[in-house]
């Protein structure tokens, strides 16, 4: 029979044990292993059974056993020390509380998912994992950070395979009094809700869940509630699911619903306001738009509520193409803004405007949620150092007459939370170098360029430790894999090759990622003969673990999966080459530290970062990747190999993928396995112990999430602090005015006239010319712009690269024109082909870049003849 109606019974702790309920609800847990340890040892069975779940576990621990550990002292001097260190760490002092004085009083950082833990699972992959990745490095730094998000009831979907390999999807309903969340409650008991206006006099309710993650707060709003009707109900019933406008209502709540969320929380628990609202892709950009119209309500008008909130706000993107962007017809918004909607304050033409792609390329009926973002904000940054050029092509269309490395878009290469990612085993192997807590501390906080002490770890004690996680991944493989052939139909008497399947003692490849076309799971398949001998090779063979989920709406996606499962269906290869579904932070906390070599193969340059195989990394396993996001910049052949890249604009897509295969091969047949079986002094391969080494020490330092977060707070945030200080209402209103002054002159600005003191085309490195400039400025002053000189080598067109910047300064009055004089010195510091240009910026002192107006005046042709200076 089926219930009619589900509800949780929480069992009453004993007195003695009340704190497990507080370690329980903090999920810290999920990152900190000595209180894992303590749960476990509560019963062991139904810790396993509940999937390392504590809050599942304690639903389930039967009454006599918690009278037992009532009564245990020793567990009782667990728990005391396990409470008293959660204490400590979330009241305590940390790195942040050391830091100068300036910093913001609270970061609210807003994104559409967050992976804290399996047993919150509210993730569907890089995006979420980064997310919660990043709340985790900020609790253990102490960065006053307040997370915002939707509680999905189905989440993401749950993976399993037909019988021929085809993905299928299942939605588990999640009941959030079963997850270790609880509700916001106003004074007197009550949910605190948000609500949001919908056209035709209908509203959109949510109450507000919060996990505490650490220290730092997570508050997810959640639409099933019954005060809605039943389609707003289901608002946030999926992970990126639905139509359009199901996707454009999913991201007003968390834009405009998350800022009220924010506002709810901290009058309810005193929490400072944040200073600095940093959106995590454009799936929050609303969160603007509400930050305004609560300005215009204190009497603000747009154009000043919008340069003070552009102060305050960092924009992330995580795309480097514009499929990746959510885009909404602009009737669409319309119809959900305005008079009979929501934010009836604001014109929705205004609204409008700071979405649409109004500029060359751009599809001008459309609402782009990242180009909203980018006009919110006053500082952006992409992933990677590559995706942040990546990401200035892109967009250069908001910022025109700017060269690409000018757009005002930086970046910061995405890390990841060791002690979440990093084995126990690891963990203790360093914690015996350094002591306990200077291994906690350099996982969490970083910091070090170098972890020197691994140099100190024998040559024996790494390859036991490399051989050890290998076992445990080959014991959880076959265990998943009964599973999924259970569940695709096969009995039993079936499944016995399954205990053969891998080999502890055989170099063991990773591939593990969400399956868009781009990461090329099948890539591996080009040559499925030349597969064979790899893994089937006598004296050298290797295996394959592969998992991912594709889009349920991507059959392209389902069709690279299905063709990889049937590939490792086959009897010849079966037991070498294995496909796991339903990848999430459970199986990929086995994975990372059971593989030896980590692979990567997407298109370059369209992996933003790709973090997978940083966590990798992490437990010494060696990434082969191409130069992609994050491997494009710290790559080195002491740590890993490159994939070479067929990646010129007139390649095939077809004869790519053979290129880059092809290499693959190679690399695998004739420098990976080669190294991984040869053996040196004591029979040990130590030339791969030296690049595991070599892994740890170098990249250890660089991946972590902790020194993601301080890049965060010193680069972006601080600053944005500093600048959501400095625009109070007047000076917001001032640089609001100013602005559309110099919009409406820029017309009337001009350079007129250069002149250089050097005779001839050549000259001398380290000598210096000097350069005169007449400029016309109209109806603006000297104070409203830059005169700037630009040079640097140039190139068969001319084009300066690797520019250097002057300011040149005015000389006395204007002439009877109305013209003034620029002048300064241009110095000769390089040499080869060597150039420079003028250009005039508008200049403010409550700009962020020189960019930001996108306005920029450079020489005509006639104004430079004979004023070029070049070396040859």
């Amino acid at each position: 029979m089926k219930a009619i109606r589900r509800f949780t019974v929480r069992p009453v702790l004993p007195e003695p044990l009340r704190p497990l309920s507080d370690l329980a609800r903090n999920l810290r847990w999920s990152w900190h292993a000595e209180t894992r340890d303590l749960f476990q040892s509560v019963d062991p069975e139904r810790w396993a059974a509940a999937g390392g779940d504590p809050v599942r576990l304690l639903g389930g621990v039967s009454p006599d056993r918690l009278t037992e550990l009532a009564g245990d002292r020793r567990f009782l001097r667990r728990l005391t020390a396990a409470a008293d260190d959660l204490g400590d760490y979330v009241t305590g002092d940390r790195w942040y509380q050391q830091q100068d004085d300036g910093l913001p009083a609270a970061v609210a950082y807003f994104s559409p998912e967050f992976g804290i833990t399996a047993a919150l699972p509210q993730y569907s992959g890089g995006l979420g994992i980064l997310a919660g990745d990043h709340l985790k490095a900020a609790s253990d730094l102490g960065v006053p950070l307040i997370g915002v998000g939707l509680l999905y009831r189905h989440g993401y979907f749950r993976q399993t395979l037909s019988r021929d390999g085809w993905q299928q999807e299942h939605y588990p309903v999640l009941d959030p009094h079963e997850l270790p969340v609880s509700l916001l409650k106003e004074a007197d008991g009550t949910p605190a809700q948000v609500s949001l206006a919908l056209p035709g006099g209908r509203a959109l309710h949510a109450r507000i869940w919060l996990a505490q993650v650490g220290r730092v707060p997570l508050l997810m709003l959640d639409s099933d509630v019954e005060e809605n009707d039943f389609g707003e109900r289901g608002v946030t019933d999926r992970l990126y699911g639905g139509g359009s406008e199901h996707r454009l209502l999913q991201e007003m709540l968390l834009g405009i619903g998350g800022v009220r969320a924010v506002r709810t929380y901290c009058r309810l628990t005193g929490h400072p306001e944040p200073e600095v609202f940093h959106t995590n892709e454009g799936h929050a950009g609303f969160l603007g738009l509400e930050r305004i119209a609560e300005l215009c309500d204190t009497g603000l008008e747009f154009d000043s509520a919008l340069e003070a909130v552009r102060g305050g706000t960092v924009f992330t993107t995580h795309t480097p193409v514009p499929a990746g962007i959510d885009r909404f017809d602009r009737e669409l918004v319309a119809r959900h803004f305005g008079a009979d909607a929501e934010l009836p304050r604001i014109d929705v033409q205004r609204i409008l405007a700071l979405g649409m792609e109004t500029y060359p390329g751009g599809e001008p009926n459309l609402f782009n949620m990242a180009v909203m973002g980018l006009r919110l904000a006053q500082r952006a940054n992409g992933v990677s150092l590559l995706h942040g050029q990546v990401s200035r092509e892109m967009f250069a269309g908001l910022w025109p007459g700017f060269d690409a490395e000018e757009v005002p878009i930086t970046s910061v290469t995405n890390g990841v939370h060791a002690p979440t990612w990093v084995a126990p085993e690891v963990l203790r192997l360093g914690a015996r170098e350094v002591g306990a807590q200077r291994a906690e501390d350099a996982l969490s906080v970083g910091g070090s360029e170098r972890w020197d002490s691994v140099a100190d770890i024998p040559d024996q004690e790494i390859w036991e430790l490399r051989r050890t996680l290998r076992e445990q991944l080959v014991l959880e493989v076959r265990e998943r894999l009964r599973v999924s052939w259970r569940q695709r139909g096969a009995g039993d008497a079936e499944l016995g090759w399954i205990d053969g399947v891998l080999d502890p003692d055989v170099l063991t490849i990773g591939f593990a990622r969400r399956v868009p076309s781009y990461k090329r799971l099948t890539l591996m398949l080009r040559d499925r003969d030349r597969l064979m001998e790899l893994l089937l090779h006598p004296e050298r063979p290797i295996q394959i673990v592969v998992a991912g989920k594709a889009h349920p709406a991507d059959d392209g996606g389902k069709r690279l999966v299905q063709e990889l499962v049937r590939f490792a269906d086959d009897p010849r290869v079966r037991h070498r080459v294995v496909f796991l579904p339903d990848y999430g932070m459970a199986m990929a906390q086995k994975l990372y530290p059971g593989c030896d070599v980590w692979l990567n193969n997407p298109l370059r340059p369209l992996e933003a970062c790709g973090t997978s195989g940083m966590k990798a990394a992490l437990n010494g396993c060696l990434n082969l990747s191409v130069l992609d996001g994050w491997w494009d910049e710290w790559f080195q052949p002491d740590f890993g190999w490159a994939i070479p890249t067929a990646d010129g604009a007139g390649t095939d897509p077809d004869r790519r993928d053979d290129i880059e295969a092809a290499a693959l091969y190679d690399l695998l047949e004739q420098r990976v396995t080669p190294r991984f079986y040869e053996s040196g002094r004591g029979g040990l391969p130590d030339r791969w112990i030296d690049m595991v080494r070599q892994t740890l020490t170098l990249l250890g330092p660089k991946v972590l999430a902790g020194r993601m977060v301080r890049e965060y707070v010193e680069r972006l945030y601080a600053p944005a602090a500093q600048s959501h200080r400095a625009l109070t209402g007047d000076t917001a209103r001032e640089l609001a005015v100013w602005k559309a002054r110099v919009r409406a002159a820029w017309s009337g600005v001009s350079v007129d006239h250069v002149e250089t003191t050097a005779a001839t085309a050549t000259a001398e490195l380290g000598s210096t010319v000097g350069l005169r400039v007449r400029v016309g400025l109209g109806d603006l002053g000297p104070d409203d712009v830059e005169v700037q000189a630009v040079s640097g080598r140039v190139d068969a067109q001319d084009r300066i690269t690797d520019a250097t910047v002057v300011p040149l300064k005015p000389t006395g009055a204007p002439d009877l024109e109305g013209r003034r004089v620029y002048e300064g010195p241009l110095s000769l510091d390089r040499t080869g082909p060597y150039g420079y240009t003028i250009r005039i910026l508008p200049a403010h002192r409550l700009l962020a870049a020189g960019a930001e107006l996108g306005l920029v005046t450079v020489p005509s042709e006639e104004a430079v003849e004979g004023a070029g200076v070049l070396m040859r």
